[in-house]
């Protein structure tokens, strides 16, 4: 590969849910610098992203939990937010 060519994203997992009137694509990919998960948002035809590095899931995963746990104790009431 030279300096500066472009090289598509491998696909490894596409998965996509949909939450109230929310959607969100959870997209494993991998390029050159390494493997990354890409969350994205859809509401309203406007979309946000946030990119994980591979190093990073289990981190991201454990914090997910944590927030899981703390809305179980808290009354999870079903409230969305926005």
């Amino acid at each position: 590969m030279k300096t500066g060519e472009w090289v598509a994203d491998s696909q490894l997992l596409s998965e996509k849910i949909q939450i109230e009137r929310k959607q969100f694509f959870f997209d494993l990919k991998e390029n050159p610098r390494g493997r990354f998960l890409k969350i994205t948002e859809e509401v309203g035809g406007r979309r946000d992203t946030i990119i994980i590095p591979s190093t990073g899931l289990d981190l991201f995963l454990a914090t997910v939990g944590k927030a899981i746990e703390a809305d179980k104790v808290n009354g999870n009431g079903n409230v969305a937010l926005e």
